[in-house]
């Protein structure tokens, strides 16, 4: 049974305040289990993963073997978040990012007037026949 955060931040607050043997051992037993416990979930994911997409492949689920497969190719692909300014330096803050983006579509989309065209698309659009 792995320990929670509370109890290994309490072993390692008594190691800080009294560093003798005793503390030492509690706080390796509980590093100890927290690692064993990692590692164990750690195999178990790749078997989780395997598993669902054999019930995927049995049930005929083509869309989600295939997606569970090229997930298990591709591997980790870490998500990049970071936009330059127009300046030239880096934005990684959520917000930044996106006002970032929202000025960049609105110069983009609003260099040929688009109001102005979907105005005249709307008014001269002829009744929809099917």
């Amino acid at each position: 049974m792995p320990t929670n955060f509370y109890e290994r931040k309490q072993a390692k607050m008594q190691w800080f305040q009294d560093p003798n043997q005793n503390n030492i051992d509690n706080l390796n037993n509980i590093r100890r289990e927290a690692s064993r416990h990692c590692r164990n979930q750690k195999e178990e994911l790749p078997r989780a993963k395997t598993d669902d997409l054999e019930i995927n492949s049995k049930i005929k689920n083509n869309g989600n073997l295939y997606r569970g497969i090229n997930d298990f190719k591709k591997g980790y692909q870490p998500r990049t978040n970071r936009v330059k300014h127009e300046k030239g330096d880096l934005v990684k803050d959520t917000h930044s990012v996106l006002a970032r983006w929202r000025n960049n579509f609105s110069q983009l989309l609003n260099v040929y007037g688009v109001n102005d065209v979907r105005q005249a698309e709307i008014h001269t659009a002829g009744p929809l026949v099917f």
